[in-house]
């Protein structure tokens, strides 16, 4: 089970990180883990983001990282709004900066890394506004 991988301590880390970009932006970032992925990768993520309601938001600002723990598969998916705003390529440059601390075995390091990315871009697209609300839990979510 995936709760088994990541550590209550890792957990609150990736926690930390999720709360530490969303600080400066009104967009929501959520961490969904699996132990496998039980489809196509892209469409097991798009299913998480619907289950996560992650398309409910506002301004539609949701970023979804997904990681299938034994597959070694993971996947970042942003919502509309967030997909309109950022630069071509943005999701492939944040995967290529967390490849490199997956392959050294440091997946609690690559998710951080991709988040603080990520809420970079939501805060340059999607600043915090005085009347934001947390849309979206930050806690990690875990599958099977």
């Amino acid at each position: 089970m995936s709760k088994t991988v990541f550590s209550k301590e890792d957990r609150k880390r990736l926690v930390e990180a999720i709360r530490k970009a969303e600080k400066n932006t009104s967009g929501e970032i959520r961490v969904h883990l699996d132990n496998k992925c039980p489809e196509e990768l892209m469409d097991r993520a798009a299913f998480i983001f619907e289950e996560l309601k992650m398309h409910k938001t506002k301004l539609r600002n949701g970023v979804l990282f997904y990681l299938a723990i034994e597959d070694r598969l993971f996947a970042i998916l942003g919502d509309a709004g967030i997909n309109q705003k950022v630069p071509e390529g943005f999701w492939d440059e944040i995967k290529s900066e967390m490849l490199v601390l997956l392959k050294s075995n440091d997946p609690v390091g690559a998710l951080e890394k991709g988040i603080l990315m990520a809420g970079e871009q939501l805060k340059a697209h999607f600043p915090y506004q005085s009347d934001d609300v947390n849309e979206l839990s930050d806690e990690i979510s875990i599958g099977k």
